[in-house]
């Protein structure tokens, strides 16, 4: 008999009816035998609602407040669905953040979890019973209620496993599964069966939107095995381990991603002095923009070109700044481009194979895809390129990792 953790997110709870099958999902898992734990959040678009219902009163509403009010719409499916369960024959009980003691810190809008009172869980599972947490939520050492910020489901899936020390816990969403890369861009794309979680914090910064960032790092660190699976399909999904298998069959590139999202900075003619980029980074990091990648050229009259990436958002803002400092330090020119991409390749399988670098920089090479910057760790390559080649690269990089599907018969 395992024990099983259930998180299902905004849309695989977004109707009545829709409650109801997961309520049926529950009790087959339960007529298996296993105990199961579930996580749900608020019913789609009800949190956006609530958010806007706040706005009309404030246009920065006070936070606790805010906690206070956005937090009901898990209140809502955590009634929901216990009452479809039990009305299936199946006993359930249903816990606020609060009442099974998540404890978080006090960061309102986007707390973190400290501590877990497993207690009374563990003595509604002897009793036979299925237990369903809302999740996003918690309560501060104080009282407060507090919630985990966006995608915070997921964390309390998680951290509910790590507590409870589950046998795995599954996160139901709107995909089957995790993919080499996007399939609305690769139709070839391919369900991976298993992927390590560095290499889905990877993916998951890198533009993959499976899964929360937090609740991967979460997982990687209580080692509580991930499955992402389809709400309404049946399937296997994708399992996220510790596990990097030794196989034959082991893919170097595990996925390929990519994010729109980009903006590149250059500031050129910059006095090559100790500190300088310090003095280019600092203002930036003060501003509260994060840097992504970074490069820096030293030319023959000692001046350096320094050129970095920022989210597309904070473009205008970090171009604001570094004129600024340009004008301070005596540079010789700033510059900017939105129409940039960032594509990444991912794998495990890089660190026991030389070459990876090459091949892709010969893929993007032969489609005339010029990189712009280039950014390695040791189970990654990340390029900038032109926006409008995006598409073609990921395609191209697909098809030479040889991670296309086979081509069906008669297609």
């Amino acid at each position: 008999m395992a024990l099983i953790v259930q998180k299902f997110g905004g849309t695989s709870v977004g109707t009545v009816e829709r409650i109801e099958q997961v309520a049926e999902k529950v009790k087959k898992f339960r007529e298996g035998g296993d105990d199961i734990v579930v996580v749900v959040s608020a019913m789609s678009g009800e949190t956006n609602r609530l958010i806007d219902l706040a706005k009309q009163i404030s246009d920065k509403p006070v936070p606790r407040e805010l906690d206070v009010m956005v937090s009901t719409g898990e209140q809502v499916t955590i009634a929901l669905l216990s009452m479809a369960l039990i009305k299936r024959g199946v006993p359930a009980v249903s816990y606020t953040g609060n009442q099974v003691r998540i404890l978080t810190d006090s960061a309102h809008n986007k707390a973190r979890i400290l501590q877990i009172d497993d207690q009374k869980i563990r003595s509604d599972l002897k009793a036979g019973r299925v237990v369903v947490v809302a999740g996003f939520q918690g309560v501060d050492e104080h009282g407060n209620i507090t919630t985990l910020g966006r995608g915070g489901s997921d964390t309390t899936g998680v951290a509910l496993a790590a507590a409870l020390k589950a046998d795995e816990c599954q996160i139901y969403t709107d995909v089957d599964g995790v993919y080499t890369t996007d399939p609305r861009v690769v139709p070839q794309a391919q369900r991976l069966d298993k992927i390590t979680f560095e290499e889905m914090l990877e993916m998951a910064s890198l533009g993959s939107k499976v899964l929360q960032i937090r609740s991967v790092e979460f997982a990687g660190k209580y080692n509580v095995p991930l499955r992402v699976l389809h709400s309404f399909q049946e399937g296997p999904g994708t399992l996220i381990t510790l596990d990097e298998e030794e196989s034959m069959e082991q893919p170097i590139i595990s996925g390929i991603a990519f994010n729109r999202d980009e903006a590149k900075l250059t500031i050129r003619g910059v006095p090559d002095t100790p500190g300088v980029a310090f003095k280019i980074l600092g203002p930036i990091s003060a501003a509260n923009i994060e840097v992504d990648m970074i490069v820096q050229n030293v030319a023959h009259d000692n001046t350096t070109d320094f050129t970095f990436t920022v989210h597309r958002n904070d473009y205008q803002n970090a171009l604001q700044v570094l004129e600024q400092t340009a004008r301070e330090i005596g540079a010789r020119e700033v510059s900017g481009d939105t129409k940039i991409a960032k594509v990444s390749i991912v794998g495990v399988g890089m660190r026991s194979h030389a070459g990876v670098a090459s091949r892709m920089f010969e893929a993007l090479a032969k489609e005339s895809i010029n990189i712009q910057m280039i950014s390695t760790s040791e189970i990654k390559v990340s390029v900038v390129i032109e926006e409008k080649y995006l598409e073609l690269a990921v395609r191209a990089l697909h098809t030479a990792f040889e991670l296309d599907a086979p081509a069906r018969q008669g297609e």
